[in-house]
């Protein structure tokens, strides 16, 4: 496997460093400060082609592969990881699992403009009393009431859902099935009654990105905005989350990266006993450590781009991949902050909430804990963790054009 990035990739990671010191960087904190959603900066994105690097041309997608992604995410995080809060619910999971299990009518009305940036995106699948268990653990009941089902229930931790317009929410159709009762559903919080995103407070998160308590009262869903039939929503997700996982392991990777080169600054510049404070052991111990860690974690991540750009079964490196950059990201924002002392924990210095995005980041679509044991039951040959690999009887954006088919 070779990692060299063609110059089409090298080319679009210029493009987004160019796009987020211009447009994004210099007026996020304002952003911050007013508690405000930057529903224009993401249209911006979108726009700039963002979001749709594995979705194919004729959704609007730019069809350059999971690499690519890896690439443009990676570049977002290192320089303003609270933008790509909404990377998944633009341009990962929430689009994807339209993609995959959607009817053509579906993908067509919903996925360009996620991609595009025009419409904000959701995925909630998390309930207050679930974990790892979130499937056969669900409470969130849709009820089928002739052409509609009414949903009724709460969410935790769903991202944006205060601001979204088009998400995917899963609810049990059948309480007594466990997984299999599960069903994925496409929702649309502004058109109907019975939806309401509570955000919850979170030390030292963003102000103007928000996580969410979603409850549902007897809220309103078309039959037509079923996805895939009843009982397929265990199937959906679990592959929606596969690529999702590498999104966020493309986010440790460029958060970890940003905390390194805020070390590296810090330390060539803070003098003590008229010598930069890199000059010292121990702090060269730390930088040696944190280049080292990032570098693996970005073969594994690279590998886990290309292994999914090329059909070969990726679940298993996937979970690697989040795993050991989660690691890294973690390190790197603790070794960080350890270097600039008490300055680290001054909010004028970015390392001082770098650390709470870490620990986000450690958790987010699937903890680590999680990818631990998907990866050792694997090793141990208890559970192969690329068993339905090739046999969801799902899409694949990199192998079906279903927009340009259905046209």
């Amino acid at each position: 496997m070779n990692f060299k990035l063609s110059p089409e990739i090298e080319a679009v990671r210029d493009m987004v460093a160019r796009f987020m010191a211009n447009e994004v960087v210099p007026v996020m904190e304002d952003y911050e400060k007013r508690q405000e959603f930057p529903r224009e900066l993401i249209r911006k994105a979108g726009e700039a082609g963002l979001y749709g690097a594995v979705f194919p041309e004729s959704v609007g997608g730019s069809d350059m592969g999971y690499m690519a992604a890896v690439v443009i995410i990676e570049e977002m995080s290192r320089q303003e990881v609270r933008f790509t809060s909404c990377n998944n619910q633009q341009g990962g999971t929430c689009p994807s699992a339209i993609y995959l299990a959607g009817t053509p009518e579906q993908v067509d009305k919903y996925v360009p403009n996620l991609l595009a940036g025009k419409t904000i995106g959701m995925m909630s699948l998390s309930e207050t009393d679930s974990g790892s268990d979130a499937l056969i653990a669900m409470k969130t009941f849709a009820r089928r009431d002739g052409d509609v089902y009414r949903i009724s229930g709460q969410k935790m931790w769903a991202s944006i859902a205060n601001e979204t317009d088009v998400g995917i929410l899963m609810a049990k159709t059948d309480r007594d099935a466990g997984a299999k009762g599960v069903t994925a559903f496409i929702v649309e919080p502004k058109k109907y009654p019975g939806f309401k995103a509570q955000p919850i407070d979170l030390l030292g998160m963003s102000k103007a990105f928000r996580t969410n308590a979603v409850f549902l009262d007897d809220f309103i869903v078309p039959v037509e905005n079923r996805l895939g039939a009843e009982g397929e929503g265990a199937k959906i997700i679990m592959r929606a989350l596969q690529p999702g996982r590498l999104n966020v392991a493309a986010k440790c990777l460029g958060l970890a990266q940003a905390c390194f080169e805020e070390a590296v600054r810090y330390a060539n510049e803070r003098t003590v006993r008229q010598q930069p404070l890199g000059r010292y052991q121990m702090i060269q111990d730390s930088i040696a450590e944190m280049a080292t860690a990032i570098e693996a974690s970005r073969g594994l991540v690279y590998r886990a781009a290309w292994a999914m750009d090329n059909d070969q079964p990726s679940n298993r490196i996937a979970s690697i991949a989040k795993y050991h950059a989660s690691q890294t990201c973690k390190m790197c924002a603790d070794k960080a902050q350890q270097i600039f002392g008490g300055y680290g924990l001054a909010r004028e210095y970015r390392v001082s909430w770098y650390r709470v995005y870490a620990d986000m980041l450690y958790n987010g679509e699937g903890s680590a804990n999680v990818q631990k044991i998907i990866i050792a039951e694997d090793a141990l040959g208890y559970k192969v963790a690329d068993r339905h690999h090739g046999k969801t009887g799902l899409r694949d954006m990199r192998q079906t054009d279903v927009a340009a088919a259905a046209r």
